[in-house]
């Protein structure tokens, strides 16, 4: 439905959460006894005062913009792929490997650099691989599986850091040693300390998974899978192909995140090096209702405010975690309006706002399984 009344619904459902959310905000602020103009203009100045603090922003918005691109394609196929944080993690172990044992001259920095993000993109398609073999293959739900392999990826790089990769002097589980500089990612400038190709390479993978998805017939079957996998198969879409396809594109996404969290965030490999980054890109992806075109835009919102609220505590002595509540209030409108929409205003529901969730299969008994159709099979 296009008319003006769908127009006119589904803007009010778009601003209304929000409208809410900050007044609620506002409430709590002021119940502290503090003005909320005082804490905008705190969150405005931590993150935009200068082009130090605008490229601290930037970031942030990189490896969250890359997370959610790559889980806007596994919620496209409908996949909760919550091991997605497990994914940048992975990458960041992989990078971290590259970094410490592929030693190159720094004259040859720029292919030591290709050569880690190759490395996280692979290690992170490895872990997203698992998850979506689990699924496939033994049936277990990728939910699960997410949760369970992000532990793992943790175990293993608390292991590494404080074992055979701990620092040779004063050797403990806060980190490994700083990474040779030509490993590292280099700033552009010291007033703008942020990486020019991370964000040509953010802007590049959007470009191509935005064709993907639109353009393609690989986001076609996506999209059939998506709605209902039962009809795919039946109209002769390979459904566990896609689906696999789905984790080892977010994992590649996600593993790259991770390698600039090591490698020009950090300069070295920490435990729970990824910040719950993925986790984050989970609450945007949510919160657009898996469109991509708004991805960027929205991502670099939330790491404006995330930069920003650094500096409530320091300007008005409240905690830094006032902005993670701003955020969950709106994460939690928007979803509960998204639900009130679809349930009374069905038809002012954009195509790519229906429920992507994986659609349950009937089996003989009359039971359901959320268990992907074998390729071939009925």
């Amino acid at each position: 439905m296009n008319s003006p009344r769908a127009l006119t619904i589904r803007i009010a459902f778009l601003l209304l959460p929000i409208a809410i959310s900050l007044a609620i905000g506002a409430v709590l602020v002021i119940a502290v006894g503090r003005d909320p103009l005082e804490v905008v203009d705190a969150l405005w100045k931590g993150a935009f005062k200068d082009t130090r603090k605008i490229g601290g922003v930037v970031n942030f918005w990189i490896p969250l913009t890359l997370v959610s691109i790559g889980l806007v394609v596994t919620f496209r196929a409908g996949l909760w792929n919550i091991g997605v944080e497990g994914q940048m993690m992975m990458g960041a172990l992989f990078a971290s490997w590259g970094a410490q044992y592929i030693l190159l001259d720094e004259s040859l920095s720029p292919l030591l650099h290709v050569m880690l993000i190759a490395l996280a993109a692979l290690g992170g398609m490895f872990w997203g691989g698992v998850v979506g073999l689990l699924k496939i293959r033994l049936g277990v739900n990728e939910i699960f599986g997410g949760v369970a392999l992000n532990a793992l990826v943790n175990v293993i790089s608390i292991y590494l850091i404080s074992g055979p990769w701990q620092p040779r002097i004063g050797g403990s589980a806060q980190g490994t040693e700083p990474f040779p500089t030509p490993a590292l990612l280099p700033e552009f400038s010291s007033r703008f300390p942020t990486n020019i190709f991370m964000i040509a390479l953010v802007i590049a993978a959007f470009v191509i998974v935005m064709v993907m998805l639109n353009a393609t017939r690989w986001g076609l079957n996506l999209k059939a899978v998506g709605k209902n996998m039962r009809s795919a198969l039946l109209l002769g879409v390979a459904t566990e192909r896609a689906s696999l396809s789905a984790f080892l594109v977010c994992g590649a996404l996600a593993g790259i995140a991770g390698s600039y969290r090591v490698l020009f965030t950090f300069d070295n490999l920490r435990p729970l090096a990824s910040g719950g980054i993925g986790f984050l890109g989970l609450l945007v992806v949510l919160l657009l209702s898996i469109r991509l075109l708004w991805v960027p835009l929205i991502a670099f919102a939330f790491a404006a405010i995330l930069t920003g609220s650094t500096r409530l505590q320091i300007a008005l002595q409240l905690d830094s975690s006032l902005a993670g509540v701003l955020q969950g209030l709106l994460v939690l409108f928007v979803i509960l309006f998204h639900g009130v929409q679809e349930v009374f205003f069905p038809g002012t529901l954009g195509d790519e706002d229906e429920s992507s969730a994986p659609h349950p299969k009937p089996l003989p008994n009359g039971s359901v399984s959320t268990r992907p159709h074998k390729e071939g099979g009925a």
